[in-house]
């Protein structure tokens, strides 16, 4: 997108074009105007449209230009945090609230791909949560007690069946959840749009809002090329707002992340890594996170930008990583390589807002976007068609605030993983 080849990388080479979009040009109206073609505010307009209410999407570059189609893929349920840690920060009634809500997200996002038929390259077969050492094969015990308490198909894997199921030797424990799995994140948000469109929604692209106000009891969103009066309007851009309202950008820290991909592998070495199609991702404080694609590709991702000093260095912490857990690998080629930026909160937690009057946001996925995102939408539409009041969302209203030194983190924490990823010094 934007002719730059490491913004959305494999996945525009091998995504389904996007539904046909145009420009908004002139004034319209609509029930709900949505900020945001990425999994909430399509998923939002989704569920609106089959409701019958008119939603307008406004796009400032394409569809899936966010987080939404450069994310790893991977379908996962529940939030970051373990289940205890939701009670904990959110107090029983909401930790239940978005426990509940999000026990099963993966098959809400399953039922859409079936549905509307998306060609997503979508894998039911889980995910794998690997421990790194064993302070993080003691975090995986702990999260699969957790979740097994609360009836969810999760397990430990150890040993020969932990190398089965991966292909590596490295880790000495992790966590198998059946109820995930993994798509073709661009595929995915594309196939969401025109699901939307198909619908009813109407979906403009390249036309960045460049001020909101509220006007004669509804909303006015102005764009270069028109504008759009509305009931309600949801703000869905998360940590790439940059226009309106400021603020929900600057409540998050930053994060940037990339990932890096080989040219296919060949058959009997691809049957070797992660040969029943899960998506993995590890324990450490720089997560490292590593799947594969229909063609055989073998995706590695992790925090840090593919820009100035960091290329060269995350570049070449890819290659030592795959060599380190698949040392069966051999020479491997580089085919792609794309980053983009995760929004982290400080409890890792996401924020709902309600600024004004018939006005709601979400930020702060902290890398859950895909299942969360999309099930947050279905409830922002029950919300605005009156089946849900705020007191009994999935999260508290909170008001919106800046993270403080934010600048200086996302500087640290560009640089922190690029030191993280230097070779060692032995």
């Amino acid at each position: 997108m934007l002719n730059d080849p490491r913004s959305h990388g494999l996945w525009e080479r091998t995504a389904p074009p996007p539904p046909a979009t145009e420009k908004l040009a002139g004034d319209i109206a609509a029930d709900v105007a949505i900020v945001g073609a990425g999994y909430t505010g399509l998923s939002t307009a989704l569920h609106l449209a089959e409701q019958g209410l008119s939603a307008v999407v406004l796009e400032a570059v394409e569809i899936g230009y966010g987080a939404a189609g450069r994310s790893s893929g991977l379908v996962n349920a529940g939030l970051w945090v373990m289940p205890s840690v939701l009670k904990e920060t959110l107090g029983p009634d909401y930790g239940l609230r978005i426990l509940e809500l999000l026990r099963d997200s993966p098959r809400t996002v399953f039922d859409i791909v079936d549905k509307y038929d998306i060609a997503c390259e979508l894998k039911r077969a889980g995910t794998i949560h690997c421990g790194e050492g064993q302070k993080g094969a003691a975090e995986i015990r702990e999260r699969a007690r957790q979740w097994q308490a609360l009836g969810a198909p999760v397990r430990v894997l150890e040993g020969d069946e932990l190398r089965a199921k991966t292909g590596t030797s490295k880790y000495p424990a992790a966590l198998l959840d059946l109820r995930a799995g993994t798509i073709q994140p661009l595929a995915y948000v594309r196939g969401l749009g025109r699901a939307a469109l198909t619908a009813g929604a109407r979906v403009f692209t390249r036309s960045p809002v460049e001020r909101v106000a509220r006007e004669n009891g509804n909303w006015h969103l102005a764009t270069p090329g028109g504008s759009v009066r509305a009931k309600w309007a949801v703000l869905s851009t998360d940590t790439y707002t940059t226009r309106i309202m400021p603020e929900l950008r600057g409540g998050q820290v930053a994060l940037p992340f990339f990932h890096v991909a080989t040219a296919p592998l060949s058959d009997n070495i691809r049957r070797t890594i992660l040969p029943e199609g899960q998506g993995a991702f590890d324990t450490r404080t720089v997560l490292g996170c590593f799947r594969t694609d229909d063609a055989g590709r073998l995706i590695v991702g992790s925090a840090g930008a593919l820009r100035g000093t960091g290329t060269a260095i995350h570049r070449s912490w890819a290659l030592r990583h795959m060599r380190a857990l698949f040392p069966q690998l051999g020479e491997i080629t580089l085919e792609h390589e794309w980053y983009g930026r995760i929004g982290m909160t400080n409890d890792h937690l996401p924020r709902l807002h309600a600024p004004a009057e018939n006005m709601i946001a979400l930020t702060g996925f902290n890398g859950r976007g895909i299942a969360p995102g999309t099930v947050f939408g279905r409830e922002f539409a029950r919300h605005i068609v009156g089946e849900l009041t705020l007191d009994k969302m999935f999260l508290p209203v909170t008001p919106v605030r800046n993270t403080p030194f934010r600048t200086v983190r996302e500087g640290y924490y560009e640089l922190g993983a690029q030191i993280a990823h230097l070779p060692p010094a032995w």
